[in-house]
């Protein structure tokens, strides 16, 4: 294996990494920022109420891993995350409660969807002044597409998961049992071609109209 890097490999992989951990940064930012506003101050007690980047990064999820997937494995499957955001349920309201957790939930999803949203607009509208722009906004608006679909599959400690944990009413118990064993699930996942086709598939399907828009107004 090469693991030499060009000067221009060098610059790609840098910019990718940049765009991954502000938008990985981000969708953690959100979760904390809505359960804060929707009363449960835990995040901002652990300061994770911030954009700073330091903040939500985890040495595994948002260094290592990523690092080694665009640089020693480039074009392969990009793996990472950023540090979770503790809440405590019990300080949202109690005839809120289950609604308040869903929405913080899917914060995280949603702030991606609107980043890459975001992206297809800005972008497209930078196109005509600088043409170079391109690269930027494109690798916005996929990865941020592949975080949202990624963290949406129904496996916990996924965003999905917790989704489902109140769709069929799991237990605590059974969810965090399920989240030990998650990391091997999805590093076998990702390796079964049928499932990298159908994430491939749905990704495609989510992010055909942001980039329809951002190739609209890039004309």
């Amino acid at each position: 294996m090469d693991f030499g890097l060009d000067p221009e490999a060098l610059r790609k992989g840098l910019i990718f990494y940049i765009v991954l951990i502000v938008s990985l940064c981000i969708h953690e930012w959100a979760h904390a920022w809505t359960a804060d506003k929707l009363g449960d101050d835990t995040p901002r007690g652990e300061g994770r109420v911030t954009l700073n980047p330091v903040a939500h990064m985890d040495l595994l999820g948002s260094v290592v891993f990523p690092l080694m997937c665009i640089f020693l494995f480039p074009g392969g499957i990009l793996f990472g995350w950023g540090k979770p955001v503790r809440i405590n349920p019990t300080n949202f309201p109690r005839e809120k409660r289950t609604r308040s957790e869903l929405l913080t939930t899917l914060a995280g999803p949603g702030s991606n969807i609107a980043l890459a949203i975001l992206a297809a607009v800005v972008g497209g509208l930078l196109f005509k002044l600088e043409p170079r722009t391109a690269e930027l906004f494109v690798q916005l608006i996929g990865i941020n597409v592949l975080l949202a679909v990624f963290n949406l599959i129904p496996l916990p400690p996924l965003d999905g998961g917790q989704v489902l944990r109140h769709a069929i009413g799991m237990t605590e118990e059974t969810f965090y049992n399920i989240s030990r064993w998650s990391f091997l699930i999805i590093i076998i996942a990702i390796n079964i071609p049928g499932f990298r086709v159908l994430l491939g598939t749905v990704m495609g399907i989510v992010s055909w109209p942001m980039m329809l828009l951002y190739e609209k107004l890039a004309m």
